[in-house]
């Protein structure tokens, strides 16, 4: 079982968790896997970070600060459940408008229905489109945002060029995203934790422990901090930076289009 990670010159496009997949099968296999697991989406993610996931999210819309008027404009890549969107959209006291993106239309179905219950139609739209090839004009967004989602778009550098390319000048990129741990004693605890307990939760939650197990060894093989900070920064970003959290379970990268 192979566990080395791709590097910032790629990879990850024909990686389908530790299988090797052909050329351009990597989509559909990702989105057969959300289509299933879109309605325990939110399960899922407490499943897999220990319930974690919430504190980090909390930090990355603190770190990215929303402006608190309405024309501040954020784009959420691989949103559709809208848990980040609607965070940027309560900091920004309801004032700023936020389009949620997904390549997968189960997710956005839950994302309209949440937002629905929030009555938060008004500060969102939803698109469903590819995160390789955005449907929007250059310079059109003051921030980009992506949470656990990059790791499964296949071609990482050309999504990350598309978010370079429809930021505003000024405008700023964040990601969160499951990353390297860099404390050799927990690494051990979350490699048991990973590989054993959450897919059989998986399975006890959804009835197929499958998804689990890719989405466990997707993280394994997405480029640890150093590599993925490269990648931002060659596809023009600058002043890129990154904050581990929870000795690097998961790690929040950021750059600006200066």
């Amino acid at each position: 079982m192979s566990e080395t990670r791709t590097s910032a010159a790629g990879g990850m496009e024909t990686s389908y968790g530790f299988r090797q997949v052909g050329e351009g099968e990597k989509q559909g296999l990702v989105n057969d896997v959300f289509h299933g697991v879109a309605r325990r989406y939110d399960i899922m993610n407490d499943v897999m970070s220990a319930g974690m996931h919430r504190v980090w999210k909390d930090a990355m819309i603190s770190a990215l600060n929303p402006q608190r008027n309405g024309n501040y404009k954020v784009l959420d890549v691989a949103g559709g459940t809208g848990d980040i969107a609607f965070r940027i959209i309560e900091a920004s006291r309801r004032l700023a408008h936020a389009t949620i993106l997904d390549i997968n239309g189960s997710m956005l179905e839950v994302g309209r229905q949440r937002a629905a219950k929030r009555r938060l139609e008004e500060n969102l739209t939803f698109v469903e489109a590819n995160a390789e090839d955005l449907p929007f004009e250059d310079n059109s967004f003051d921030a980009y945002t992506i949470a656990f989602g990059i790791r499964n778009v296949p071609r990482i550098d050309v999504a990350l060029k598309e978010a370079y390319r429809v930021l505003k000048r000024g405008g700023r990129f964040l990601c969160l995203e499951f990353s390297d741990v860099d404390m050799p004693v927990f690494e051990k605890f979350y490699d048991a934790w990973s590989f054993n307990a959450i897919p059989q939760f998986g399975k006890v939650i959804t009835g197929d422990g499958e998804p689990y197990r890719y989405l466990v060894e997707s993280i394994r093989k997405f480029p640890d901090q150093p590599n993925f900070a490269a990648m931002i920064e060659n596809a023009g970003f600058s002043r890129v930076k990154w904050t581990n959290y929870t000795g690097g379970v998961a790690a929040l990268h950021s750059g600006w289009k200066l």
